[in-house]
């Protein structure tokens, strides 16, 4: 019986996701709509998990697995990645030796923005990240960049995304624009399509597999996945960037894993930050 009711399960789930994967990325960029595929997958999860509120999907799979959130929230009285903001707020606010800051480069001094990220740069002709530019803001200020996944690039991400929480995501695709309409829609290619060993997507795992048990661990909901980037994750026991996370996800999949902050990893970014445009920033956050 347990097996009939796990092919149940699994065709209601196929049945259901129909919806979002009937808007798979075609190869022509007249026929990409970016907001019937948000309001697609919002549907999808509304859909799979009728009881959860969607503000709430910023906190991944706390949102839909009330075990994993008692015992989330019980951490959460005292943030693992708490040093992590002190640390980066110190690194963030000492000069360079030029004597210019981080504030110098980034709009409003950095503070409050990590909402607007990741975005379409039209003069460089591609998405830009928060990570991305602080190093570039480093390297215009003739210091050398930080390494990227881990310690202080993360520490000041973390710092800049603590000034930002509550902020509303709202991530444009300029009209007309077919350099980031085309970027969007890599993003999304790379969302979907199957690859490795395991012949996984991003979709396997974080639509149907959400909130399914993989090994010891429950693969959180697409919805609201950047919203909490840098995360500190008790598996690393430390701190980490989103792409930190996309490398570590491919490698699992047994893929070859694209360095962070390759440009396919930017598109897949920017298309998983524009599905979450009317939720919150809720980062650093805190994750098994």
């Amino acid at each position: 019986m347990k097996i009939i009711k796990n092919i149940t399960i699994g065709l209601s789930l196929l049945i259901s996701s129909q919806l979002v994967f009937s808007a798979q990325p075609s190869t022509t960029l007249a026929s990409v709509n970016p907001e019937a595929d948000r309001m697609a997958l919002q549907n999808f999860f509304k859909k799979r998990f009728p009881d959860a509120e969607l503000a709430d999907y910023v906190n991944g799979i706390y949102a839909v697995d009330a075990d994993s959130r008692a015992q989330w929230e019980e951490l959460e009285s005292f943030p693992p990645y708490e040093f992590d903001v002190e640390e980066g707020e110190r690194l963030f606010k000492t000069a360079f030796a030029n004597g210019k800051g981080y504030a110098d480069c980034f709009e409003n001094g950095g503070v409050g923005i990590r909402q607007n990220f990741p975005y379409w740069n039209k003069e460089a002709g591609t998405v830009k990240t928060l990570e991305q530019e602080i190093n570039e803001c480093r390297e215009s200020n003739g210091e050398k960049p930080l390494k990227w996944g881990k310690g202080p690039i993360a520490q000041v991400s973390a710092y800049m995304a603590w000034t930002s929480r509550d902020n509303v995501f709202d991530i444009k695709i300029p009209e007309g624009d077919d350099g980031a309409l085309a970027a969007y829609l890599e993003g999304k290619k790379f969302f979907y399509t199957k690859r490795g060993q395991l012949n996984l997507s991003c979709a396997n795992c974080h639509l149907q597999g959400s909130n399914v048990r993989i090994r010891a661990d429950l693969a959180g909901p697409a919805l609201g996945h950047t919203s909490h980037f840098p995360v500190f994750r008790s598996k690393w026991g430390e701190l980490g960037t989103l792409h930190r996370r996309y490398k570590g996800c491919h490698k699992d999949s047994r893929s070859k894993p694209l360095d962070m902050q390759h440009e396919t990893f930017r598109n897949l970014e920017y298309f998983q930050t524009y599905m979450s445009n009317g939720l919150v920033v809720n980062g650093p956050g805190s994750r098994k």
